[in-house]
C-alpha cells in the first residue's frame, strides 16, 4: 500500500507544477484584438501581437496566475509568473486599455504593465490577454492587481505563490559514431521521455522524419537514437512523462571537430537567387544548425564539382537572417560562393546554367574577331595573352566595347590584332566589380593556318623593316616622338575593316605610333558618347601636332553624298555617327583655313580609285597604298619620305601581307548602303 500512495502523490505534486517546464525565451503579450505594450523598467518592453495558435478562452472576468520559466538569451533560466485574464465586452465602452501591477511579497519588488488597444471596435469580443511573464523568486508569493484605463471601476487581484523547481532528469550518453547514434542511459529510478534534437538560437527543435524519436526509456535501460547528420547543435534531451515536467539537455558535439566537417554543409539547403539581370549572387541558407557563416567570392576553372576554386580578393558578401548578397558580379555558373564557417569551408555555384551574355572567337588574317552577344546592357574589355606554364595573363593593350543603357539586346564585335602565332584572347564584362574572365584560343585549323602563318610572318617582317627605315622618318629635332594619329574610316564592308585595323597596328606596333582607333576605345566611346570623344580626340592630336589620317573607300564616298545631302536639307546628324561627325569637323576646318592643316587621306587601291574622292576633300595630302605607304609614314612621322630601298621592300611585303589577309577565304564585301556607324 506504501508505494502506491507514494507514487500517486509525488505525481499530484509534478501536476501541480504546471507551466514549469514551459520555457519562455522573451517577454511577450498575446492578445486577440491589435494590441502595444509598455512597461516600467523592471521589464524588458514586451512585444505585442496575436496569438499564432491560441489556447481554450477563459470566461470572462477572470485573472489567472501559473509559474514557468523564463529563459533569455545568454543568461540562465529563472522562474516567472505567466498571467491570463478576461475581460467582458459590456462595460468596456471607452476602455483603451489596461494596467497589471506585480508585487513580490517579501523582497517589495514591484513592476507594471500596459496593455493598450490600437483600434476601437463597435460590438467587440470580449478581451482576452496573456503575458510572459514576470520574474521572480522561487518561495515568494506574488501580488497581482489588474484596473483598465481609463478607470471603469472593475479590479481584479490574486496572489501566486512561486514554488522551487524540481532538479532535471538524470542520464548519461554515448557516442557512436560507426552507427551514426548516440545511446542513452536512464539510472534505475522514473522512466524518462528521451529525444535527440537540434538547438537553434532559443529552442530544441525536433530533427527531421525519419529521425524523430522520442522514446520512453524505463529506469535502468539504454536506448539507441540515429542521427541524419553530425552538426554542432545536435543535442540530447531528457524529461519526465508527465506535461510540462522539468528536462535536462546536453550539447556534447559543439566542442567536436568532427561536427564541423562535410556533413555540416550537407545538412544545409542552398537556395540560389542570383540574377543576372540585376548583376547580383544571392543565397538564402536553410540549415539544421544555426550558421553565421562568412562567404566570398571564388572562380572555378572547369565545371566540375572536383576543380579548384580561386578565391577572389575583397569579395565578402554581406549577410542578413542567413540570406546572403553581393552586387555588381556578372553572375555565372563557375563563380561561386565559398562558405567558411568554423575549421570547415563550402563551395556552392549559382543553380542556373544560363548566362547573360555569350563570346565566340573566329580568325580573319591578322585579326582575331570576337562576337558578342548580351541580354543585358554591359561594358566587355578583351587582352591578347600568351599562355605560359598553365597561366594567361592579359596583356596591352586593351580593347572595349559597350552595348549601352536601354539599348536592345544584340551582337557586338570587336577586333584584335594577331601578333603571335597561337595567341588566345580573354573577354571579361568591364562595368561590373567581379568578373570571371573568360579564355579563348581560337583553333587554327590546316586549311587556315599557312595563309594566317605567311601573313604574320609578312607582318612581323614589314615590322622589323619599318624599325629598320624608322631613322630616316625620324622627326626634325625638338619634335616629340610617337606624335597621335587618329584613324577615321566608314565601315562600309568587311574587308575595309580588316585593312584598317591591319593598318592601325602596323602603325602602333611599327612605328610607336599613339593611334587612336574608336573600335580599340569603344569602352569610351560608350560612356563619353560618339562626337564628344571624336570631338576630344581631334583637340588632343591638334595640341600635340599629330594627325588625322582619314582612309577613304568607294563606300565612304556614297556615306559623304548622303552626309552632304542631309545637311543641305536641314536634317540633324546622328548622334552616334562617327564618319558625319568627321565629315562635319573637316568641312568646318576647311572652311575656316581654306585648307584641312593636320588631316591627310589614303585609300587602299583595290577597294578605291582616285575618282571616288569628292572634290571638297581633293586638297588634303592624299595617298595610294600600299605604293605610297613610305610616304604616308613619313607625313605621319613629320619628316621627309623614306629612301628608296625602304620604301620599294616596304610597298612590296604591305602589297603581299594585304592580299594573304583577303585571300584567306573573308567574306565579300558588303554593299556601302548597308553600312551602320560606327
Amino acid at each position: 500500500m506504501g508505494r502506491p500512495v507514494l507514487l500517486a502523490a509525488a505525481a499530484a505534486l509534478l501536476l501541480l507544477l504546471a507551466g514549469a517546464g514551459a520555457a519562455v525565451t522573451r517577454l511577450r503579450v498575446s492578445a486577440n484584438f491589435e494590441c502595444r505594450a509598455t512597461a516600467d523598467s523592471t521589464l524588458s518592453r514586451p512585444r505585442c501581437r496575436r496569438p499564432a495558435r491560441p489556447g481554450p478562452p477563459l470566461k470572462p472576468p477572470a485573472l489567472a496566475l501559473s509559474r514557468a520559466r523564463l529563459c533569455l538569451p545568454s543568461q540562465p533560466c529563472q522562474p516567472c509568473l505567466r498571467v491570463r485574464l478576461a475581460l467582458p465586452a459590456a462595460g468596456l465602452g471607452g476602455v483603451r486599455g489596461l494596467q497589471l501591477n506585480f508585487l513580490e511579497l517579501g523582497s517589495n519588488r514591484a513592476g507594471w504593465l500596459q496593455v493598450w488597444r490600437r483600434h476601437r471596435a463597435p460590438g467587440s469580443s470580449p478581451w482576452q490577454v496573456q503575458f510572459d511573464c514576470f520574474p521572480a523568486e522561487s518561495g515568494w508569493q506574488v501580488l497581482v492587481s489588474l484596473h483598465t484605463i481609463p478607470d471603469r471601476g472593475l479590479a481584479l487581484s490574486r496572489s501566486h505563490l512561486v514554488t522551487a523547481e524540481l532538479p532535471g532528469p538524470v542520464f548519461t550518453h554515448a557516442w557512436v559514431p560507426e552507427a551514426r547514434a548516440v545511446e542513452v542511459w536512464v539510472p534505475e529510478g522514473p522512466a524518462l521521455m528521451v529525444r535527440l534534437c537540434h538547438q537553434l538560437a532559443l529552442e530544441c527543435e525536433e530533427l527531421p522524419r525519419p529521425f524523430h524519436r522520442q522514446v520512453l526509456v524505463p529506469g535502468g535501460r539504454c536506448v539507441s537514437l540515429p542521427y541524419e547528420f553530425l552538426v554542432p547543435c545536435l543535442c540530447i534531451e531528457a524529461s519526465y512523462p508527465h506535461h510540462d515536467s522539468p528536462r535536462s539537455k546536453r550539447c556534447p558535439f559543439r566542442d567536436q571537430p568532427a561536427a564541423y566537417g562535410p556533413e555540416l554543409w550537407s545538412s544545409v539547403r542552398f537556395h540560389d537567387y542570383s540574377a543576372s539581370g540585376k548583376d547580383q549572387m544571392a543565397m538564402v541558407l536553410s540549415a539544421s544548425c544555426p550558421l553565421r557563416a562568412r562567404a566570398t567570392l571564388c572562380w572555378k576553372e572547369a565545371v566540375a564539382e572536383a576543380a579548384p576554386c580561386h578565391d577572389v580578393p575583397n569579395s565578402t558578401a554581406s549577410e542578413e537572417e542567413q540570406a546572403y548578397t553581393l552586387d555588381k558580379v556578372d553572375v555565372h555558373p563557375q563563380l561561386c560562393f565559398r562558405f567558411s564557417y568554423g575549421n570547415s569551408s563550402h563551395v556552392e555555384c549559382p543553380h542556373r546554367p544560363e548566362t547573360a551574355w555569350n563570346v565566340s572567337v573566329s580568325t580573319r588574317g591578322l585579326q582575331l574577331h570576337l562576337r558578342l552577344t548580351s541580354s543585358v546592357p554591359a561594358a566587355f574589355s578583351a587582352a591578347l595573352c600568351q599562355r605560359r606554364g598553365g597561366q594567361c595573363e592579359p596583356e596591352a593593350p586593351l580593347y572595349t566595347v559597350t552595348q549601352p543603357e536601354g539599348s536592345a539586346p544584340g551582337e557586338l564585335a570587336l577586333l584584335l590584332p594577331v601578333q603571335v602565332l597561337g595567341s588566345c584572347v580573354l573577354v571579361w564584362r568591364s562595368d561590373v566589380r567581379f568578373a570571371r574572365k573568360q579564355l579563348l584560343c581560337p583553333d587554327v585549323s590546316r586549311r587556315h593556318f599557312g595563309l594566317l602563318g605567311l601573313a604574320l610572318a609578312l607582318g612581323l617582317v614589314v615590322t622589323v623593316l619599318l624599325l629598320n627605315c624608322r631613322g630616316a622618318w625620324r622627326p626634325a629635332a625638338g619634335a616629340p616622338g610617337g606624335r597621335p594619329v587618329l584613324l577615321l574610316y566608314s565601315p562600309d564592308s568587311e574587308e575595309h575593316l580588316g585593312l584598317v585595323c591591319a593598318l592601325a597596328e602596323r602603325l602602333r606596333a611599327g612605328l610607336g605610333c599613339d593611334v587612336r582607333l574608336d573600335l580599340w576605345e569603344a569602352g569610351g566611346v560608350g560612356r563619353a558618347g560618339a562626337l564628344p570623344w571624336l570631338y576630344a580626340q581631334r583637340g588632343r592630336v591638334g595640341r600635340q601636332h599629330g594627325t588625322v589620317l582619314l582612309l577613304w573607300s568607294r563606300g565612304s564616298a556614297r556615306l559623304f553624298h548622303r552626309w552632304q545631302v542631309g545637311v543641305a536639307g536641314g536634317i540633324p546628324g546622328d548622334a552616334h555617327d562617327i564618319f558625319g561627325a568627321a565629315m562635319a569637323c573637316l568641312h568646318g576646318e576647311l572652311g575656316a583655313a581654306g585648307h584641312g592643316g593636320g588631316w591627310v587621306l589614303a585609300y587602299f587601291s583595290r577597294l578605291c580609285s582616285p575618282h571616288d574622292v569628292p572634290r571638297p576633300l581633293r586638297p588634303l595630302p592624299t595617298y595610294r597604298l600600299p605604293r605610297q605607304l613610305p610616304r604616308l609614314l613619313g607625313a605621319l612621322r613629320g619628316s621627309p619620305p623614306a629612301p628608296r630601298r625602304c620604301r620599294g621592300r616596304v610597298e612590296g611585303l604591305l602589297h603581299r601581307l594585304l592580299e594573304a589577309g583577303a585571300g584567306e577565304g573573308s567574306p565579300p564585301p558588303q554593299p556601302p548602303g548597308t553600312a551602320t556607324g560606327t
